[in-house]
């Protein structure tokens, strides 16, 4: 998986896609440790034995061939209390390596390697050598054992990521006889992986023809690496980025693409990979990371044993030397593709500055900027939001905006995207402005301490993949031999900062002065789209074809034809994965762990569900509105009304002072739609808006009463400010699609099959980027505008309104108060107003008094909507975008969550992607992505991500579908794959989110651990059982949907409809 480039402003970009297995979190946090935030699971045990037993670790102790040894100025057992962990550095005795091991009361453990990895062409050679090394290896030498050992572990994420100058690997998991396996299969790929030819040429590149058993069809590019980069690159936010990165630091390895560019990954021979490998993945280039509560003694004899014992040290020559600074600016331009669904076709240019920063190893100096950074550009009262985006220049700010620091020397960029190109020297000219009058002015001091508010509740705020942030947050300074303890010392450095700005008030304006004003080295880059861009793009791959091919001698082809039938004859073999370590479906945990719920009425009307929890002194709010009241016609425009609804202002606060508020005593609020599927029938459902929050416990009154003015007095009458944020969000939408085109075209292919899928893509499919276009580009958006209060009368009221806290024991009674104090302040609804739909149904929520043993307290009845007069059809659409690959979604209308034939279907479709798609749609199709899965609402989704391939894929759903119903699987295959479904099933919850599917979709523990028994009893027969009964033609309503460019077969057969 290739990293370049960010949507946001902070360290650790989502994980999207490729190779990951983990959850995403529902709060964005920033800056510094964003998305997965501190503190996870430390509530498992009262005592802190893990950091205990670290801090009785010595320097010059030895264990097993490594030494904790003294490294700078720094000792090498260190406490961090913020962080609750203490950190254990150390390096191997025999080969340099080092290690770093920080011990934390958590069950979910990660392991983490990398290399610095330096390309110095655009070959892609880190990149498809991270794939080619998961392959196969010395002891394992099975084909692909990555993608097997997802079916024979209960790991909670595996993946491999190539950055610009490192490449990782990481995974993490709450069994430690798992981690041991998985621990050995990543030490043996790393160090012993096999690099195949046959697997160069499936997962980087390859010459083969374009039906691989005749010789007389015209010979093709393929390759996975190669068309996954084809596929980044239809991002234009991507070709800034990484123009952007190339440009400002063009004298070593960042003036490359380090994951490849399409039109060079095919000059990379199988020679130059195992050469790379031998020269950059040795273990004194490497630097091993782990985390948890897991003995760090059994981690290092296992790694000395199994792996560094058999190696000398060597020196690397790897690092990468201090980018030259320039003694003058410089300006380039670039083109990209236009994009037809962003909002004016005539204003699609982006224009961005950079300036060069210090070393990110000056970890004190990379804090500052990147504070910097935040208060210059977050938010609607930083200085560049009011000057560049509410110029109204622009729709948003430029790709990259803000501090990068995943080079050795980091970089701030600014601008904007979605311009006029006659108005880009007017953005430069307001760019360089606004340097002057921060210099002049400085920062408000409500707005400083606002954002160090943020770092003390994020060092608070609990998730389950903290191991996975810390390692990808300490990985660029530690690749350019940075201290990793140092960087994790966020409170010292808080400390430091606000001792530097009482000695020196101008402590701020002096680095803006420095490092913008006065800073040659600064990079001007402008894109303008050319609507022959994606011809020519395919013009050059079909002119770099035609000099390989050329270049062949006739024996040359017929080897090419050969390899070509080998690889296929390889692809098509069954594997014996007998070699690889597994664990047993006895391994898992027969039970479902019960969270202890209460219930009760505030205001004696509006239930409440508690959950005590140890929470780390922060308090999660949460409340769900019904929308079954809510005309047709105003339900497009949900969506809209949840993402402006917290930024337009309130009561006596305006949206600048509202941002003010919401910064200072929350750690954000949000709201945002949602379609919630019922347990047991597929026509039913719920529908309504969830309002969460969360904040420090001494911060809890003023958070409510931000919600309470909210509630009583949204400002709807921001026209301008509304303006800038429907710019902003059409934007973003566009912008995401070819990041997660498959799930569009999933949401599309589900429309008609389901009452749930055709709400979903009025609130989150294609139909929702259109409407966006089109407000975004109207000339008079009042029309919209006044929408909104009319959707707040069906909304903002208590009315089939229910809440829910998560709090410590000690803070429910302050939590019970303040929820308290918010139904009164909000109170009901001025008129009855009578559901939309007639056919509205009453349903009790699972508790004490119907059978639920741990959820106390009245009863939760959940409005739900039946439409018995819903009839699902088939429907095909093809959406014509410039992509050179595809994304796509088959849909079936299956079985409920409380259906036994639900669980069937779960591990069905595990099952089909590990045993069929993924060989069929990525090592034979050359996709970088896909599978089946099956989702809560009983829709049955077979997928494929960055395609080269259509309708030869849905041929391959269609086979995976007949090899279902022949049963052509064994008892191992469906023991593997519930070991797959379990290592979901029981993901780690966070303290913040334990009750929740009980609060929003009414699933107690005890439906769960049916649900559960039932995961478990799935047979053999089962299965063939459930492919007949709903994935057979004529069995059960399909939808399809594509996105990606023109289709000559597609556009022959009138069953589809093209958009």
């Amino acid at each position: 998986m290739w990293r370049c480039g960010r949507r946001l402003p902070c360290f650790l970009r989502r994980l999207n896609g490729g190779r990951t297995v983990v959850l995403q979190e529902q709060l964005t946090l920033v800056p510094f440790l964003p998305w997965i935030s501190a503190g996870p699971r430390a509530w498992r045990r009262t005592g802190t034995s893990a950091c205990e037993r670290a801090r009785q670790h010595e320097v010059g102790e030895q264990i097993h061939g490594f030494t904790v040894s003294q490294y700078f100025l720094f000792i090498q057992v260190t406490a961090i209390p913020e962080l609750s962990l203490t950190a254990v550095k150390l390096s191997h005795d025999s080969t340099g390596a080092e290690y770093l091991h920080l011990a934390r009361e958590d069950t979910n453990n990660l392991f983490s390697v990398q290399f610095r990895t330096t390309p110095m062409d655009s070959t892609g050679v880190p990149h498809v050598l991270e794939h080619t090394v998961l392959c196969g290896s010395r002891k394992y030498p099975c084909r692909d054992p990555f993608f097997k050992m997802l079916n024979r572990s209960l790991s909670t994420f595996m993946n491999a990521f190539t950055a610009s100058d490192y490449t990782l690997y990481p995974f993490s998991t709450q069994n430690p006889k798992d981690f041991q396996n998985l621990l050995s299969v990543y030490l043996d790929a790393a160090f012993f992986p096999c690099l195949r030819e046959l697997d160069f040429w499936q997962e980087g590149w390859r010459l083969e023809h374009e039906n691989p058993k005749d010789p007389q069809t015209p010979l093709t590019f393929k390759g996975v690496v190669f068309n996954e980069m084809k596929g980044v690159f239809t991002d234009n936010e991507k070709i800034f980025s990484q123009h952007l990165q190339n440009r400002l630091l063009p004298d070593h390895t960042y003036s490359v693409i380090s994951g490849g560019h399409p039109l060079c990954i095919p000059d990379l021979t199988w020679e130059q990979l195992k050469q790379f490998h031998a020269t950059h993945y040795h273990p004194s280039n490497a630097r091993f990371f782990t985390y948890g509560n897991f003995p760090l003694e059994q981690h290092l004899k296992q790694i000395h044993e199994e792996a560094l014992s058999k190696f000398e040290k060597i020196e690397p020559n790897t690092a990468v030397p201090a980018q030259k600074p320039w003694d003058k600016p410089r300006e380039f331009h670039i083109t990209c593709g236009p994009d037809s669904l962003a909002a004016g076709s005539s204003k699609q240019t982006t224009v961005g500055v950079s300036f060069l920063l210090p070393d990110i190893t000056d970890t004190f100096e990379a804090f500052t900027l990147n504070l910097l950074s935040s208060l210059l550009i977050s938010g609607p009262n930083s200085p560049f939001y009011k000057a560049l985006i509410e110029s109204g220049l622009g729709t948003d700010f430029s790709p990259d905006v803000g501090y990068n620091g995943y080079t050795r020397e980091a970089y701030f960029s600014v601008g904007l995207q979605g311009i006029a190109e006659q108005d880009t020297h007017a953005v430069r000219d307001i760019i360089d402005r606004t340097i002057e009058e921060v210099i002049e002015k400085g920062f408000e001091e409500d707005r400083i301490e606002a954002l160090l508010h943020k770092i003390e509740i994020q060092m608070k705020h609990q998730s389950v993949s903290f191991g996975l942030t810390l390692t990808s947050y300490i990985a660029s300074c530690w690749n350019h031999d940075g201290d990793p303890v140092e960087l994790l010392k966020l409170g010292s450095q808080v400390a430091r900062f606000r001792q530097c700005l009482k000695e020196n008030p101008q402590f701020l304006q002096e680095k803006v002065k420095q490092y913008f004003k006065n800073n040659p080295h600064k990079l001007t880059l402008s894109m303008t789209p050319d609507d022959k861009y994606p011809e020519k793009q395919a013009w050059m791959e079909t002119e770099k074809l035609k000099q390989k091919v050329d270049s062949l001698s006739p024996k040359d082809k017929q080897q090419i034809y050969e390899k070509g039938l080998e690889l296929q004859t390889q692809q098509s073999q069954p594997q014996d994965a007998s070699c690889l370590p597994a664990l047993k479906v006895s391994d898992i945990e027969p039970s479902v762990p019960l969270t202890e719920l209460e219930v009760a009425l505030a205001a004696g009307k509006t239930p409440v569900q508690y959950c005590a929890q140890p929470t780390n002194g922060v308090v999660y709010f949460r409340a769900f509105t019904s929308l079954h009241t809510l005309p047709e016609e105003l339900r497009p425009y949900v969506p809209l009304f949840c993402s402006v609804l917290t930024k337009l202002g309130c009561g006596l606060l305006d949206y600048r002072r509202q941002a003010q508020q919401i910064e200072l005593k929350t750690g954000g609020m949000a709201a945002s739609p949602h379609v919630l599927p019922d347990a047991a029938h597929l026509d039913t459902y719920e529908q309504g808006v969830l309002f969460s929050s969360f904040c420090l416990d001494r911060n809890l009154p003023d958070m409510m009463h931000l919600w309470s003015e909210i509630f009583n007095s949204p400002c709807f009458e921001e026209e301008e400010h509304f303006r800038v944020l429907v710019k902003m969000s059409a934007q973003e939408l566009s912008n995401g699609i070819p990041d997660s085109g498959h799930l569009y075209a999933s949401v599309r292919a589900t429309r008609t099959l389901t009452p749930t899928g055709d709400l979903q893509e009025t609130f989150s499919g294609m139909d929702q980027v259109r409407l966006m276009k089109r407000i975004a580009e109207m000339t008079d958006i009042r029309p919209v505008l006044r929408k909104l209060p009319h959707i707040q009368e069906h909304v903002l009221h208590c009315d089939n309104m229910r809440c829910s806290m998560n709090a410590t024991p000690q803070q429910m009674s302050l939590a019970e108060k303040a929820v308290e104090k918010f139904v009164r302040n909000v109170g009901q609804s001025k008129t009855e107003r009578k559901p939309v739909r007639l056919n509205v149904v009453e349903k009790p929520a699972p508790s004490g008094s119907n059978g639920s043993t741990h959820v106390s307290g009245p009863q939760v009845i959940r409005k739900l909507i039946t439409d018995p007069t819903f009839k699902p059809c088939q429907m095909k659409t093809h959406f014509l975008l410039p992509f050179p690959v595809n994304y796509m979604g088959e849909c079936i209308r299956t079985a409920p969550y409380a259906d036994p034939d639900h669980a069937s279907l779960k591990i069905l479709a595990r099952l089909m992607t590990a045993k069929f798609l993924h060989t069929e749609i990525r090592e034979k199709g050359g996709a970088y992505g896909g599978g089946a899965r099956l989702s809560r609402d009983g829709v049955f989704t077979l997928y494929s991500y960055r395609d080269p391939r259509s309708t030869e894929t849905l041929q391959s759903f269609s086979k995976a579908v007949d090899w279902a119903k022949a049963g052509r699987f064994t008892q191992q295959d469906i023991d593997e794959a519930k070991l797959s479904v379990f290592s979901v099933v029981d993901a780690p919850v966070a303290p913040s989110d334990r009750g929740l599917d009980h609060f929003l979709c009414g699933l107690s523990d005890e439906m769960k651990q049916v649900h559960r028994e039932q995961l478990f009893a799935v047979s053999h027969e089962d299965l063939i059982d459930v492919s007949n009964k709903y994935l057979g033609i004529g069995k059960s309503a399909h939808g399809l949907a594509l996105l990606g460019p023109e289709n000559a077969k597609i556009a022959k057969d009138p069953s589809w409809i093209i958009k």
